[in-house]
């Protein structure tokens, strides 16, 4: 369950007006609202629903290490009704018991948090882990997926290589004398470049320990050791070397399965990111005409590059 002190309640949506001029919204805020909802073993799953009069288009389910406030400035941009969740262990949602955020045992969560929140058609757009979930989520409920759009990440990727600096910067160091700090740290992790949107996001997934030190809110931070699975929370001893199979291989069957049963699947990778050429040649051979789009930027691009993805997510959901 979650232990760690939240932040007040109407403090979490102070940045949403520098969201909208960053994202050169002209339009005017729309209301955000929290909502939760039951899941397994009596935990709860939490999440931002943007114009919550209306059925989300897309649900958005992010990263390792990350909440869902980190999707504010695409949504923003995106300007559709949408709902992103907080996973297992992040951002106000619970954390497991068993300290375990893999794909295959956070999708059945999520699955419950959609029939809840989201019982209509939607899109599911997932990055990185929130990827690798989606795909599955997405399998489980696929009489209700209308699209499925994976950001910088494919079942090809080899965490101990392709996202093993995520993976250290989430775990190599556990405390932090203040914000600058963590920015500093995730620029020379390649984590993003903009010192703004990552003080941004650092605001919203940090917490001040009794010592007067920062430390991050999700439980992966507070973990020995974080469990094997997913691009983000990677098991450092697999498949470093190159050529080696991807641990999360396996997610290539129902990814296919969905791509041939005429799901609209889609891939958008960030040129300085996690997928390159070979994985999106991959992505390619393996799904004949789903399309890949690239966008300039680092692995984080809601952070780093909100309106080219919002423009990019808007093409695609709106071509199905």
């Amino acid at each position: 369950m979650r232990t760690l002190q939240e932040p007040p309640i109407d403090d979490e949506f102070r940045f949403l007006a520098g969201d909208a001029a960053r994202v050169s919204r002209t339009a005017p805020l729309p209301e955000v609202r929290r909502v939760d909802a039951p899941v397994s073993q009596g935990r709860r799953i939490s999440g931002l629903w943007f114009e919550p009069d209306r059925a989300p288009e897309p649900v958005l389910l992010h990263g390792a290490g990350l909440n869902a406030h980190g999707f504010d400035p695409t949504l923003l941009a995106l300007g559709r009704p949408a709902l992103a969740l907080d996973l297992p262990g992040h951002g106000r949602s619970d954390w497991r018991e068993d300290a375990d955020y893999r794909p295959d045992l956070l999708a059945p969560d999520v699955a419950l948090a959609l029939d809840a929140l989201a019982p209509g058609s939607t899109a599911l757009v997932g990055h990185s882990l929130g990827g690798l979930t989606a795909i599955l989520t997405a399998s489980a409920r696929a009489d209700r997926t209308r699209a499925l759009v994976l950001v910088d990440i494919t079942p090809g990727v080899v965490p101990a290589r392709d996202a093993g600096s995520v993976a250290e910067f989430i775990t190599g160091q556990r405390s932090y004398a203040d914000h600058e700090e963590i920015i500093d740290r995730a620029i020379a992790f390649g984590i993003g470049s903009s010192r703004e949107s990552l003080a941004r996001g650092i605001a919203l997934n940090t917490r001040r320990r009794p010592d007067g030190r920062w430390e991050w809110t999700h439980h992966l931070a507070h973990l020995d050791g974080l469990p094997a699975g997913g691009p983000d929370p990677a098991d450092a001893a697999a498949g470093a070397a190159v050529g080696t199979e991807s641990p999360l291989a396996p997610l290539w069957r129902p990814l296919e399965a969905l791509h041939n049963a005429g799901l609209p699947v889609a891939l958008i990778r960030a040129d300085a990111g996690m997928v390159d050429a070979r994985l999106a040649d991959e992505w390619r051979d393996r799904l004949p005409g789903s399309p890949v789009r690239t966008i300039a930027g680092p692995h984080n691009l809601h952070e780093a590059a909100p309106r080219e993805l919002a423009s990019v997510l808007g093409e695609l959901i709106g071509s199905v």
